[in-house]
């Protein structure tokens, strides 16, 4: 017999479909974290820059308008990002620096992206990535007054060969209410960093989540 008893609520948040109350045999009720409620409805879809033997690498210092990856929310979509993980193999030059920022526009250029489902099997993401080394994914220019940083990194002293890696796993993430973008930048001065990265994200409509 089950340990867990499933009674019939309302219609679900994420994926729109009538919700299951999850009881243990006590009647307790199971509680589940959004996100990971979010990936079980196959809402959730990451990119990837770099493979195991061939890693990606980064621009000559941070540029306007320049990143390694986006994605975008269009218009009556929803993009929450949940977890990126960077790993530098290779950061023979000064000034490395990485950012995470987003702005009220999708981006215009870079080599299309098919996000991969954090559910096996899931259904393909709604919306446009892109994933593009060198600096070479086109968004809008940074204005104080639109673009909204979200996090950064810095590291002023070369590291060469050493292991550098940094992970960003926000407590309150940022909610792209489309149209929007979500971009990553990583560069350094002269050479750009050899880097593996992944940003993971959620995606819904505005009308699931009543935007």
């Amino acid at each position: 017999m089950s340990d867990f008893i499933a009674t019939k609520l309302g219609r679900g948040l994420t994926s729109g479909q009538t919700a299951d109350a999850l009881l243990d045999r006590s009647g307790a009720t199971v509680v589940m974290d959004f996100f990971q409620k979010a990936i079980m409805d196959g809402k959730g879809f990451q990119l990837r820059a770099g493979t195991i033997s061939v890693p990606a690498v980064g621009d000559v210092v941070i540029t306007d308008t320049a990143a390694e990856m986006a994605v975008d929310a269009l218009s009556g979509m929803v993009v929450i990002p949940t977890y990126l993980g960077v790993g530098v193999n290779l950061a023979a030059a000064t000034l490395y620096e990485s950012a995470v920022k987003s702005v009220g526009a999708i981006s215009t250029s870079g080599t299309a992206f098919v996000p991969l489902p954090l559910l096996m099997g899931g259904a393909a993401a709604s919306g446009i990535a892109r994933v593009q080394t060198a600096g070479n994914v086109v968004v809008t220019a940074e204005l104080a007054t639109t673009t909204r940083i979200h996090y950064s990194w810095a590291q002023p002293i070369a590291a060469g060969a050493y292991t550098t890696s940094y992970e960003w796993q926000p407590a309150a993430p940022p909610v792209l209410n489309g149209a929007a973008s979500l971009y990553v930048q990583i560069a350094a001065a002269t050479t750009g960093p050899s880097y593996f990265a992944n940003l993971d994200y959620v995606e819904f409509t505005a009308s699931q989540l009543g935007l």
